[in-house]
């Protein structure tokens, strides 16, 4: 096998991290979680990315490190960050790979009890509430357009939600 077991995209407080983690352990790859390597690769918290250089620098980084990633060759569960899907080449990237990709959705109030609304999440900051809505409305079409799975993952266990993924990419038991 080469090149990713699986895509998961979805919003801020979807599981994205979590659900990847437990799926790279049951799987026996790595994670490779594109905010992670953003952070990694320049030393800087998305946060500082975002207010020392400005939201299109940090899309142009992300955008490398997705690419990268489904271009590389190794077994791993790929978790993107929110708005990845939102750049046209990473949509078509995804949409020509030969990988399957899992929406994670989960409403507002989920999200926002897992993640807070902290200030590691910059387009969160102003009226978060408000902000995750409209990102999401946003968002949606292109995360459902791109997933060949839809999985709900609001009020139920990581392991309720990997046993799911794993079942729909016929990996189950």
């Amino acid at each position: 096998m080469s090149g990713p077991v699986v895509v998961l995209v979805g919003p801020p407080g979807a599981g994205k991290s979590t659900v990847g983690a437990a799926l790279a352990d049951r799987f026996g790859v790595p994670l490779v979680d594109t905010d992670t390597e953003v952070e990694t690769t320049t030393g800087r918290s998305i946060s500082d990315i975002f207010v020392e250089d400005g939201e299109a620098a940090f899309r142009d980084l992300e955008r490398a490190a997705v690419l990268q990633a489904l271009a590389d060759q190794r077994p791993c569960v790929l978790a993107l960050g929110g708005g990845a899907v939102m750049q046209d080449e990473v949509a078509a990237a995804l949409e020509s790979a030969d990988v399957q990709v899992v929406f994670l959705d989960v409403t507002i109030g989920d999200a926002a009890s897992r993640v807070g609304f902290d200030t590691s999440r910059p387009l969160l900051l102003v009226n978060p509430r408000a902000s995750w809505t409209r990102l999401m409305n946003a968002r949606r079409p292109t995360y459902e357009r791109l997933a060949d799975h839809h999985v709900q993952t609001g009020g139920r266990t990581p392991a309720d939600v990997v046993a799911e993924v794993a079942e729909r990419l016929g990996a189950g038991g």
